[in-house]
């Protein structure tokens, strides 16, 4: 054949590959962000769950006491106990030492010049304000919460 009886076309790129099935690349990097989406949800519904249960641990034991002297007693006592997570020596300290424990990491306190001042002397007091032992309520149950459920 003479070069000029060659039938040339012109040259065809191929079609490009289809987006569907994807390579076994995208397959791997799907199935890792679905487990990292699904681990991320279990930890955050594990924590609402703690969360709800140091909440309910704190109201019932509010709930059992009577009087305000009472609820302040058994809010020194949550706390107390809240606060060996923090500090293991936590329940050898008194007065203003304790205070300030509880103060520490709070933006503005709240203990040492606040409603939490009823802890000084409110647990060993007959009579307690009832606006005074629900306001040391509000912030005892913000600081509760935030000891118990903190990873250690």
């Amino acid at each position: 054949m003479t070069p000029v009886d060659l039938p040339l076309r012109d040259v065809h790129e191929p079609h490009a590959p289809p987006w569907w099935p994807p390579a076994p690349g995208w397959w791997i990097v799907a199935a890792a962000l679905l487990l990292a989406l699904g681990a991320w949800l279990a930890w955050r519904g594990w924590q609402a769950r703690r969360r709800r249960l140091a909440a309910r641990v704190f109201d019932d034991t509010l709930a059992q006491a009577r009087t305000p002297a009472q609820q302040v007693a058994a809010i020194s006592l949550l706390l107390r106990r809240a606060a060996k997570r923090i500090d293991p020596a936590a329940d050898t300290l008194s007065g203003d030492d304790w205070l300030r424990l509880l103060d520490r990491g709070l933006p503005g306190g709240g203990f040492i010049d606040g409603p939490g001042a009823l802890l000084r002397e409110g647990p060993y007091r007959a009579d307690v304000d009832p606006s005074a032992a629900e306001a040391l309520r509000t912030l005892a149950r913000a600081r509760f919460l935030d000891w118990t459920t903190r990873r250690r």
